[in-house]
């Protein structure tokens, strides 16, 4: 089959295997590895975001948080607008939307506008996470696309590792805003890229997006993630936390009926009757649960626990990324998956990621030999399940609906990592406060609490409680993310007992059952 050409009008055929198809995953693979990269890169700049933009713990969470918010809110319409639209003219879209708000964050001058940045990010960071797992499901055939999806997701657990790295480095020699500019060059390389080598493709479906849909997904999960965050600072009884987490769970729940009720929803809620979608989207959630919240604590405690500079923590995180491109790259995790199962992989994946979880904050509270071990089976488990998981929930969304499916695998996982963030985020908080001796209480943050001693015995007590509520914080991320692969087991290996692991939602009326031609 001769390489598809980039026109518009060129119709992609999937069960065919594009000859550039390789090239091409490794385009959208860095566009997909600069969004993911601004998850974890601000991590290690937040000692100077707190000392050169005044930034309290609660604006360092929402700073983190609006990219993730904002771009979780948007993927499902992002994914319909692809599927509508094309899906090459969205990957376009996105990179230039994002790479005009990575240069207004460089810009910003406080914390409110570094915050409208990372929204505006988000934005455009919604594009091309639908986008570029769209385009894999499109251009890749079965037999290939289990190793497809292994090396998109290993990009994926690369930018989570490698942004402390790179942000690190940058920080060594450069100020924060640094950490945003660099997203330009890529952003402009790989656009020349998508427009050159990618095909077109898109459904005909002639489904308008669900802008409702949109709205209230967003207040559902802004409410329930701004209670949160706010906890910890107000109280769990507080007004703002009972009135935040209630309009929140609300515009949750109107926004499952509102799906149920629209003809074109956002996300069919018929998918949740299928135990294999069910069991791989729990554990998406909390792998990324887990991940998300453990980077947001890992660079604290390595820079202000340890001691150790931006660019040696971000070194120090590396064997993370190592692991997992190591272990998909070599295809060991598709070696394993029909020895193991779909149930099998999962379940032994999100252990050994709770496995790590609880050595780093049982071995590498004072040194980072026993986080380093941490690590390396952290790694291992991300290998094992994240691509186990993207394939399981892909595989249940008609081909027709790649953009919607990626827009589901994006907002969860974006979800759980701003909820990772938050959640663990509260616990350190509150664990920390509680700990303080009487001459810092009160302190929001380490800085605060340090500011405000005078001996080194009372440096030393804070250092021990942060240390302390960092610690706590890894063990319920690492109770949670092991109990969420039992969960997503036990319904994935129901799901093949009763052979809806082989059933996906039937294709809406109207809808074409596989990709069509660009108009």
């Amino acid at each position: 089959m001769p390489p598809v050409a980039s026109d518009a009008t060129t119709t992609l055929q999937p069960p065919g295997r594009t000859a550039a198809r390789w090239l091409i995953l490794a385009v959208i693979c860095v566009a997909q590895l600069t969004v993911i990269l601004d998850n974890t890169v601000l991590n290690v700049a937040i000692p100077s975001l707190t000392e050169n933009l005044g930034a309290s713990t609660a604006d360092v969470q929402w700073m983190i948080n609006a990219y993730a918010l904002v771009q979780s809110g948007l993927l499902l319409t992002a994914g319909n607008a692809a599927d509508r639209y094309g899906r090459k003219k969205m990957l376009a879209v996105g990179l230039v939307l994002f790479g005009l708000a990575s240069f207004g964050a460089a810009l910003a001058q406080s914390p409110g506008q570094l915050i409208a940045a990372r929204a505006g990010m988000g934005v455009g960071g919604a594009l091309l996470v639908t986008t570029t797992l769209a385009v894999v499901m499109q251009i890749f055939d079965d037999e290939e696309r289990p190793r497809a999806i292994g090396i998109w997701s290993s990009v994926n657990s690369l930018g989570f590792a490698a942004g402390p790295l790179i942000g690190g480095a940058l920080l060594d020699h450069f100020w924060w805003g640094s950490l945003f500019l660099v997203n330009l060059p890529v952003a402009v390389v790989a656009l020349a890229a998508v427009v050159t080598l990618v095909p077109e493709s898109k459904s005909r479906a002639g489904e308008t997006p669900d802008l409702l849909g949109a709205v209230l997904s967003m207040i559902g999960m802004v409410g329930v993630v701004f209670a949160i965050i706010s906890g910890p600072v107000t109280g769990w009884l507080s007004g703002r936390v009972l009135i935040s987490a209630a309009i929140g769970l609300a515009g949750l729940a109107v926004f499952a009926l509102w799906e149920l009720r629209t003809p074109y929803p956002m996300l069919d809620m018929h998918f949740f009757r299928n135990r294999r979608f069910i069991g791989a989207v729990s554990g998406g959630i909390l792998v990324a649960f887990g991940m998300g919240g453990s980077m947001f604590l890992l660079t604290q405690h390595l820079q202000l626990v340890l001691g150790y500079g931006p660019l040696d923590a971000g070194l120090r995180m590396a064997p993370l990324a190592v692991t997992v491109i190591l272990i998909n790259f070599t295809g060991l995790s598709a070696r394993l998956l029909p020895r193991l199962g779909t149930p099998g992989m999962i379940v032994s994946g999100m252990s050994l990621l709770a496995a790590g979880l609880a050595a780093i904050s049982l071995l590498g509270g004072d040194s980072y030999g026993g986080m380093l071990a941490g690590l390396l089976v952290m790694g291992v488990g991300v290998a094992l399940a994240m691509p186990t998981m993207a394939n399981a929930i892909m595989s249940a969304i008609p081909p027709a609906k790649a953009g919607v499916g990626a827009g589901v695998n994006g907002t969860l996982m974006e979800f759980g990592q701003g909820l990772g963030v938050a959640v663990l985020g509260a616990v350190l908080n509150s664990r920390f406060v509680a700990l303080l001796p009487v001459v810092a209480a009160g302190a929001g943050s380490l800085p605060a609490a340090l500011s405000r001693t005078h001996t080194d015995a009372e440096r030393a007590a804070v250092h021990d409680a942060f240390a302390a509520g960092i610690g706590t914080s890894q063990l319920v991320g690492a109770a949670a993310v092991f109990l969420g692969g039992l969960v997503a087991a036990v319904l994935l290996r129901r799901a093949e007992r009763t052979g809806q692991d082989t059933e996906a939602p039937a294709t809406p009326a109207g809808a074409e059952p596989a990709t069509a031609p660009a108009e």
